[in-house]
C-alpha cells in the first residue's frame, strides 16, 4: 500500500500536466485561428479602402473626360481617341498609332521605342511582330536582357536591335548613331518619365509620326516643365516632365503638329506638319487636344498579352496601301 501511493500521486501529477498541455494546446490552437481570422479581415479591409480609392477616383476621371469631351470633340471623325484599342500598349496608343498610318500611310515600317522595360508592353511591340523593325533603348540592363530573352528570334534576325544604357540628350544622337537609325524615319515613342521632353529636344532625326509622354497634371496653357537634371530620376510625384504646351512647341520647332492625345492625359502624338490637313483635328494646339491626367484608366483590357515574342502576317484579303491616301480619315 505504501509503495502504491507515491506511483498513484505521480499518475495523477501526470494526467494533471497532460491535461494542462491539452489546454494550453487548445488555447494556442484558438489564437492561431484567431489570428488568421484577423489577417483575413485585415486583407479584406485593405481590399476594400483599395477598391473604395480607385472607384473614387475612376468617378472622378469619369467626370473630367466627360467634361473634355462635351465640346464634341471626341465624336470628330479627325479625332484619334475613338481609335483607342490595346494589344500590348498601356494606354491604348496601339490602335491610335494603327490608326494615324491608316491615314497617312507607312514609308520604311523603322521604329524607335526609348523606355521599353521588358518590351512585353510597350507601343511599337504590335508593330515589331507585324513585320516593323526597328530599336529599342532601355535605361535598365536588366529589362533590357529581359527584352532580349523575350524576343530573341526578332534580335536574331536583326528585325530588332536593343540597347542598354540610360538615355540623356548629350548621347541620343551618339546612340541613334551607333544602332544604324535612318535621318528620318517612321515611328518614334519616347517616354522615360522624367527627361521625356529633354531628350526629344535634343534629337537630331526626325520621325513622320511621334508618340511623346507628358505630364498630364500641368494646365494645356502653360509651357513649364523640369529642368534637366542627369542625377534626377522620377520620384512618383507628379514632379516630372513638361506640360503638353512645351511639348507642342518642340513639336513645332521639329516641323510636327500635335494631332491628339490618349484618354489617360499620358502620351501625346505628332505628325510631320506636310501631312496633317485634312487628316487630323485641328487647331494643333495644347488647348485643343489637352486630356487630364486620368490614370485610374490605366489596365489591361481583353485577354493577357503574350509572355513571348510572336509573330502576326497580313491578311491576304489586304489591298495594297495607296503610298498617296486621300485627305479624309
Amino acid at each position: 500500500m505504501e509503495e502504491q501511493a507515491p506511483k498513484d500521486f505521480w499518475q495523477r501529477h501526470l494526467a494533471q500536466q497532460e491535461a494542462i498541455l491539452a489546454e494550453l494546446r487548445a488555447l494556442r490552437t484558438a489564437q492561431q485561428e484567431q489570428a488568421a481570422k484577423l489577417q483575413a479581415q485585415e486583407q479584406v479591409l485593405r481590399h476594400l479602402v483599395t477598391l473604395t480609392r480607385w472607384q473614387t477616383l475612376l468617378q472622378r476621371a469619369t467626370m473630367l473626360a466627360g467634361i473634355t469631351a462635351a465640346d464634341g470633340r471626341h465624336a470628330d471623325p479627325l479625332s484619334l481617341t475613338h481609335a483607342y484599342a490595346q494589344v500590348y500598349s498601356q494606354n491604348g496608343e496601339d490602335g491610335m498609332t494603327a490608326e494615324i498610318f491608316r491615314r497617312i500611310g507607312t514609308r520604311d515600317r523603322f521604329f524607335v521605342e526609348i523606355g521599353i522595360e521588358n518590351g512585353l508592353q510597350c507601343n511599337t511591340r504590335l508593330l515589331l511582330e507585324a513585320g516593323w523593325r526597328g530599336v529599342w533603348l532601355e535605361g535598365s540592363k536588366t529589362k533590357a536582357q529581359e527584352a532580349a530573352q523575350h524576343f530573341r528570334p526578332f534580335v536574331e534576325s536583326g528585325a530588332l536591335k536593343i540597347f542598354p544604357g540610360v538615355i540623356a540628350p548629350q548621347n541620343i544622337e551618339a546612340v541613334l548613331d551607333r544602332l544604324g537609325v535612318p535621318a528620318c524615319f517612321d515611328y518614334l515613342s519616347l517616354d522615360i518619365d522624367q527627361h521625356t521632353h529633354s531628350v526629344w529636344r535634343a534629337m537630331k532625326r526626325q520621325a513622320r509620326v511621334a508618340c511623346i509622354e507628358h505630364n498630364g497634371s500641368i494646365p494645356p496653357s502653360m509651357a513649364v516643365e523640369v529642368p534637366f537634371d542627369p542625377a534626377k530620376f522620377w520620384d512618383g510625384s507628379n514632379w516630372f516632365g513638361a506640360g503638353l504646351k512645351t511639348m507642342e512647341l518642340i513639336g513645332t520647332a521639329k516641323g510636327m503638329h500635335l494631332v491628339g492625345c490618349d484618354l489617360t492625359g499620358t502620351n501625346a502624338f505628332f505628325v510631320t506638319a506636310e501631312e496633317t490637313e485634312g487628316r487630323f483635328r485641328a487647331p494643333f494646339t495644347a488647348e485643343a487636344h489637352y486630356q487630364p491626367a486620368s490614370y485610374p484608366f490605366l489596365a489591361h483590357t481583353g485577354h493577357p498579352a503574350s509572355r513571348e515574342g510572336r509573330r502576326w502576317v497580313q491578311s491576304p484579303e489586304t489591298p495594297p496601301l495607296d503610298p498617296s491616301p486621300a485627305p479624309s480619315p
